[in-house]
């Protein structure tokens, strides 16, 4: 298996189960209906887990642009692989969000809450302030980009064996600081599911919300960086 695909299926992975276990809790019929967020947070840190797991022999497990380009750029990953990572990433969130739509269609057609449908697909804040929103995609991809560093090293790359505490460490990001954004900290898995949002037939849907789309990706950039940076000034 080549890294763009393995980017790609462990990226469709994390989207497929992530947002299908948001999918499950707050469409309309589902079983799992009104689950609530610790239902949601461990969906997600299951999620991130089989994504890890079937990519890290082979790609080293990025499935986010954030870490991606974090890792090129204190030379930890070459940049002209930059650009077939991102878009593997980005490809596979756009079919694991499909894949999850069609899973969920008819509770989809059966919803009416279209804040919810869209919930379920990207992210959105709670209370709508820019640099609070931004603020906090920073401070929570900044979590997870120096978790990863230390998780994975010495190596420069994930194993197999590192997917379970990469996904404790998403499960305690989500807890603790998912609720004021929703926790995006991965630019490919909000852009991805928000663009098929746009494109699917989805009954009773409201706008993509493009006004805010730059802040899941700014966000998880900078705070990457920020991590990456520290870790090469602490190592």
């Amino acid at each position: 298996m080549s890294p763009f695909l393995a980017e790609f299926i462990g990226t469709m992975f994390i989207i497929l189960l992530g947002n299908g276990v948001v999918a499950n809790v707050l469409l309309a019929k589902s079983k799992g209906n009104n689950g609530g967020w610790i239902v949601i947070a461990f969906g997600w840190a299951i999620a991130v887990f089989v994504g890890v797991y079937s990519s890290a022999s082979v790609s080293g497990a990025h499935l986010n642009p954030a870490i991606t380009i974090a890792l090129a750029a204190i030379g930890k990953f070459a940049w002209i692989n930059v650009p077939s990572y991102i878009l593997a990433q980005l490809l596979g969130a756009m079919t694991g969000s499909l894949l999850m739509w069609l899973a969920y269609r008819k509770h989809f057609d059966e919803t009416t809450d279209a804040e919810a449908m869209l919930a379920i697909f990207c992210t959105g804040p709670a209370i709508r302030n820019t640099v609070a929103n931004l603020t906090t995609e920073i401070i929570g991809t900044f979590v997870l980009m120096l978790g990863v560093l230390f998780i994975a090293a010495p190596q420069n790359t994930l194993g197999a064996l590192d997917a379970l505490p990469v996904a404790l460490l998403v499960l305690g990001i989500g807890l603790s600081l998912g609720g004021p954004t929703g926790y995006a900290i991965n630019p490919a898995r909000d852009l991805g599911p928000r663009i098929m949002h746009f494109i699917l037939p989805i009954k009773n849907k409201r706008n993509s919300d493009w006004s805010y789309s730059w802040i899941p990706i700014a966000g998880p950039i900078a705070g990457a960086l920020i991590a990456a940076e520290i870790w090469v000034l602490i190592s």
